[in-house]
C-alpha cells in the first residue's frame, strides 16, 4: 500500500499551482500519490494538472463536472485515495524543502492517528514568519502520541486541515467528509481530534501556508462567514456521535469555539454592519446551547471580558468594546505605516494644486489616455490597442503621452501631450481610459469609474513583481508602492497561459486577466511574403541576402554582456549575409561595417522581425513575438545560470527554447557557418503551440471590445495548421 496519498483541490489557482505541485514532486519522494482535483477551475487549472500527469505517474487527476466548492471536491479527492494516510493540501501553499521524508520517518516510526506538523506563513511581501505551533505545544501538557484527554491543549492549535496528516481508516471509522461552505475545517478537524487515539505532532516545519491578497475568505466581506455557525454546530453533532470521549476536554473544546466565533463577531473585515449584531446574538446563544454542565470559567482579561458579555447577550457594550479594538489597531497601522505612504511622485506645489482640481471635475466617457515605456515612445500593445480604437469604437478619442525628449519621434497626426504640462494633468485626472505597458506614476489617483488597462510589454522570462523580491537584482525595490500602483488595474493583457499564471502570482491584484495574445503581434500574424519584402525595401537590405537579427536581452549591467563578434558571424554567414544589432551596448562593441548593422534607433522593431531570417538571442522576449512569423530562433546562453541567479526566472527558458541553444561564441558561428540554426524544428512547433497560440491577428480588436464596448470576448483555440504556417510561404 501507499504510504501517503496527497489530495489537492484546484480552483483559481493557476499562479501558484506549478510551484505548489514542484513543491511537493520535485522532492524526490517515491512512496505517495498525488490526487489533484479541478474544481471545474475556470482558468488554466486543469490544463496545468494535466501536464504534470502526463509526465509523472505519482500525479492522478479528477476533473469534476461543475464547481462543487472545497470541502466536496476534497471529499472527492478522497474517495480516489489509497494511501494509509491522507494529507490535505491546498494548492496555493507549498511543502518545505525535505518535509515528505521528515513525514514519513514519523508516520512509519510512531504510527499516528494524526500527525500535525508545524508550519510557516509567507507574505506577498517580506518573509515567512514560523506559525506558533510550538508555543501552543509546548502549553499542552502530556506525552507526544497520545490523545486529547491526556493533552487537551492540542485543542488550541490551528483548525486548519492542511497541516494534519491522517490515518485514511480513521476517517473511514468516523465516517468523516467535508461539508459544504465555508469554515469546512471546522466540522471536519475536532470531530477527528477527538476521536484520534494517538496525535503526534512534528515541531518541524513542512508546510508553508500563503496569506494571499485576493481571494482569501477571511479577507472577504460577506454574508457567507455565518456559515462558522453550521459548521460549529455540525462538529458538535459529530462529537456527540463518539459517545463520552469528548467529555474530559468538553470545556476546552467550549471556550475553542467561543473563541472563534468571536473572531467573525462585529469583524469589520468579514462581516457587513447589518449582520454584526445578528452574529452576536447567535454566538450568545451557542453559548446557552453547549454550556457544559459543569460551568465554563472565562480568562482573565479583556479576552474574559468579551466572553461574559457574550453569556449576558450585551450586544451593546460588546460593539463599544470592539469599537474601541478597532479604533487602537487603526492608531497602531497609521504609526506603523508612516514609512510606507504613498509619495507624490516629485509633483511641485502648483502642478499638485492643477491635478487635485482636475479631479474634482467630470470624466470624459470617450477620452482615451495612451502611454509606453515610461513616456518615451508611441508603440508596443498601446499603440495597436489604439489602432484598433480607431476602428471600431470611433466615438473615443486617444491621446498619447509622450516626455520632452521624446516629442520629435511622436508620428505624424498623432494627438499627444507632454509629461509635465497642464494638459498632461488634465489627461490623467479626467479620462475615462488610460492605457499603458508599464505603471502610471505613483501620484494618479485612480477615480471611481476609471478605467486602467496593463498591456505589458513581454512574455516573462525573468522574476516578475513580487516575484524578483527575492533575488539580488529585486532587492532595492519597493513592493508596496508597486503593488498600490498595480492596485488600480481593472484590466491585464496576457499573451499566453504562461503570461496569465504569472501575471496572477506576480501581481496579486483584483485586476481582470484577457488572455487575449499580443495587440502589438496582430501584425506579424497577419503578415506574408509581401509585407516581408516591403520591410527589407524600406531598409535597404537586397531580397538575396541572409539576415540574421541580434536582440539579447537589456541587462543593468553592460559589461556583463556575454562575448559576442558580430563580424564573425557575418562572416559565418558568407558574402551575402548580414547581421543587425539591436541593442546599444552590444552595437557599440559590434561595430559596424557592409555586414554589420546598428539598428538599435529603429522606431519599430516589427519591420525588423520581417526583414530577418533567424533570430539570434538570450532570455529577452522578443523571442516569443519572433516566433509568431515561424522562423528559426537560436539561443545564445553562456551566462543562463549567472543569470537565473541575479534576476530570478519565471520560465526556464533552455527547457523550452524554440530551436538551437548554445553556450559559447565558436560554437554559435560554427551553427551559423553549418547553416543549422534551422534545426529542431519541433521544438519551434511546441514552443509555438505553448506561447503564440492567440495571435490570429485580432488580439487588439479582442482588447478594444472587451475594455471599451464591454463586449465579452472568449478567443478559441487556433487550428494546428493555422499555428504551424510559415509566413514565407
Amino acid at each position: 500500500m501507499t504510504l501517503l496519498s496527497l489530495v489537492l483541490p484546484a480552483y483559481k489557482v493557476q499562479g501558484y499551482l506549478r510551484e505548489c505541485l514542484d513543491s511537493i514532486l520535485d522532492q524526490g519522494f517515491a512512496d505517495l500519490e498525488l490526487i489533484a482535483v479541478d474544481d471545474r477551475s475556470p482558468d488554466h487549472c486543469g490544463e496545468i494538472l494535466d501536464e504534470y500527469a502526463a509526465r509523472d505517474p505519482r500525479v492522478k487527476v479528477l476533473h469534476l463536472a461543475q464547481n462543487v466548492g472545497l470541502g466536496e471536491a476534497r471529499n472527492a479527492g478522497l474517495a480516489r485515495a489509497t494511501g494509509e494516510y491522507v494529507w490535505f493540501v491546498d494548492t496555493d501553499d507549498t511543502l518545505t524543502p525535505g518535509s515528505l521524508e521528515k513525514v514519513a520517518r514519523a508516520l512509519r516510526e510512531q504510527a499516528p492517528d494524526v500527525l500535525i506538523v508545524d508550519f510557516e506563513r509567507t507574505y506577498p511581501i517580506g518573509r515567512p514568519r514560523r506559525s506558533r505551533l510550538r508555543r501552543t505545544l509546548a502549553a499542552a501538557a502530556g506525552p507526544n502520541g497520545a490523545d486529547l484527554r491526556a493533552r487537551p491543549g492540542l485543542i488550541k492549535s490551528i483548525h486548519t486541515v492542511w497541516n494534519k496528516i491522517v490515518r485514511r481508516d480513521l476517517l473511514a471509522q468516523l465516517d468523516l467528509r467535508f461539508a459544504p461552505g465555508w469554515y469546512e475545517d471546522v466540522s471536519w478537524t475536532y470531530p477527528l481530534l477527538v476521536g484520534a487515539e494517538r496525535i503526534y505532532t512534528l515541531e518541524e516545519v513542512c508546510y508553508a501556508y500563503r496569506q494571499r491578497r485576493q481571494g482569501a475568505i477571511t479577507r472577504t466581506v460577506n454574508p457567507r462567514h455565518l456559515e462558522v455557525f453550521t459548521h460549529w454546530e455540525r462538529a458538535w453533532e459529530l462529537i456527540d456521535r463518539q459517545g463520552g470521549r469528548a467529555d474530559p476536554v468538553r470545556p476546552v473544546l467550549f471556550a475553542r469555539m467561543i473563541w472563534h466565533l468571536m473572531q467573525t463577531v462585529g469583524n469589520a473585515d468579514r462581516l457587513p454592519p447589518n449582520l454584526r449584531k445578528h452574529s452576536f446574538l447567535r454566538t450568545a446563544d451557542m453559548f446557552a446551547r453547549y454550556l457544559p454542565t459543569g460551568g465554563f470559567a472565562p480568562p482573565r482579561g479583556a479576552d474574559g471580558l468579551r466572553y461574559r458579555l457574550v453569556s449576558r447577550r450585551a450586544w451593546r457594550p460588546y460593539a463599544a468594546l470592539q469599537a474601541v479594538r478597532r479604533a487602537q489597531c487603526r492608531m497602531r497601522d497609521a504609526l506603523t505605516g508612516q514609512r510606507d505612504r504613498p509619495g507624490r511622485g516629485g509633483l511641485g506645489l502648483l502642478a499638485r494644486a492643477y491635478y487635485r482640481l482636475q479631479l474634482r471635475l467630470p470624466l470624459d466617457p470617450n477620452l482615451a489616455g495612451y502611454a509606453a515605456y515610461w513616456y518615451r515612445e508611441v508603440s508596443c500593445n498601446p499603440a495597436a490597442v489604439e489602432q484598433a480604437a480607431r476602428g471600431l469604437a470611433p466615438h473615443m478619442r486617444g491621446v498619447w503621452v509622450v516626455g520632452r525628449d521624446a516629442t520629435g519621434a511622436v508620428p505624424a497626426g498623432t494627438a499627444h501631450v507632454v509629461e509635465g504640462s497642464r494638459a498632461y494633468y488634465r489627461l490623467l485626472a479626467r479620462a475615462k481610459y488610460l492605457v499603458n505597458n508599464v505603471n502610471f506614476p505613483d501620484f494618479v489617483r485612480k477615480r471611481p469609474g476609471q478605467v486602467h488597462l496593463q498591456t505589458h510589454h513581454g512574455t516573462p522570462v525573468k522574476a516578475m513583481g513580487l516575484d524578483g523580491q527575492h533575488h539580488p537584482a529585486g532587492e532595492k525595490h519597493n513592493f508596496a508602492a508597486l503593488l498600490r500602483r498595480c492596485d488600480r488595474w481593472d484590466f491585464s493583457v496576457s499573451a499566453n497561459a504562461h503570461s496569465t499564471e504569472v501575471w496572477d502570482r506576480a501581481y496579486p491584484c483584483a485586476f481582470e486577466a484577457l488572455e487575449t495574445g499580443y495587440p502589438r503581434n496582430d501584425r506579424l500574424a497577419r503578415a506574408g511574403a509581401t509585407e516581408s519584402a516591403a520591410a527589407r525595401a524600406a531598409l535597404g537590405i537586397p531580397a538575396d541576402e541572409t539576415v540574421v537579427l541580434y536582440m539579447p536581452t537589456s541587462r543593468p549591467e553592460p559589461g556583463r554582456l556575454p562575448p559576442f563578434d558580430a563580424p564573425a558571424l557575418a562572416a559565418a554567414l558568407g558574402p551575402h549575409g548580414l547581421v543587425l544589432v539591436r541593442g546599444r551596448h552590444v552595437a557599440a562593441a559590434s561595430g559596424a561595417s557592409d555586414q554589420v548593422r546598428d539598428v538599435s534607433s529603429h522606431p519599430a522593431v516589427e519591420d525588423l522581425y520581417l526583414a530577418a531570417d533567424i533570430m539570434i538571442t538570450d532570455y529577452s522576449s522578443a523571442m516569443f513575438d519572433f516566433a509568431v512569423l515561424d522562423r528559426p530562433i537560436v539561443l545564445y546562453a553562456p551566462d543562463w545560470a549567472q543569470y537565473r541567479a541575479a534576476h530570478g526566472a519565471e520560465l526556464d527558458v533552455l527547457a523550452h527554447a524554440p530551436g538551437p541553444v548554445v553556450r559559447s561564441l565558436p560554437e554559435l558561428v560554427s551553427l551559423l557557418r553549418d547553416g543549422r540554426a534551422g534545426e529542431q524544428s519541433e521544438r519551434r512547433r511546441a514552443f509555438r503551440e505553448r506561447f503564440c497560440a492567440w495571435d490570429d491577428g485580432h488580439a487588439a480588436e479582442r482588447v478594444v471590445r472587451r475594455v471599451f464596448l464591454g463586449e465579452q470576448v472568449t478567443p478559441s483555440r487556433l487550428p494546428a495548421a493555422m499555428r504551424a504556417r510559415s509566413v514565407a510561404s
